[in-house]
């Protein structure tokens, strides 16, 4: 496929860090769990919601790295070979993509702006750093 597989992985991870961070209490997990329905403040639900994740995150560190493989493909088919280009590329990708999917949906199931944004913000910086590493490990 003409990409480095060490670089598929290591963008793929870093959406998984960055999804640790930015869904975590120092960040956006209070307000996500708020727009999302879900009681911030139940603990017997959050450990029940916790128990089952496992699932979610192998499933969503595979799409990341689907998502890595293809943005890695776009790079490469673009001579592109650093980091802020690279970058460049990914922002391309979340705003012609990502956002408009994201938007479509969130308007159609009626969710709240504000959990547009924090979603959508997630994915911008994952975008920004798999570009960034596609990039500089093309």
């Amino acid at each position: 496929m003409g990409v480095n597989l060490l670089a598929v992985l290591a963008s793929a991870l870093a959406t998984m860090v960055v999804g640790f961070v930015w869904y975590s209490p120092m960040l956006f997990a209070r307000p996500w769990m708020v727009l999302m329905g879900y009681d911030p403040d139940d603990k017997a639900k959050i450990a029940e919601m916790q128990k089952g994740a496992g699932a979610s995150y192998a499933l969503s560190l595979v799409a990341s790295m689907i998502a890595a493989a293809v943005l890695g493909k776009i790079i490469s088919v673009a001579t592109i070979n650093t980091a802020l280009y690279g970058m460049k590329v990914g922002l391309a990708v979340w705003l012609g993509f990502v956002t408009t999917v994201q938007l479509t949906n969130s308007l159609f199931s009626r969710q709240p702006a504000k959990l547009y944004a924090i979603n959508t913000g997630y994915q911008l910086i994952c975008y920004l750093a798999m570009g960034a590493i596609m990039g500089a490990w093309r």
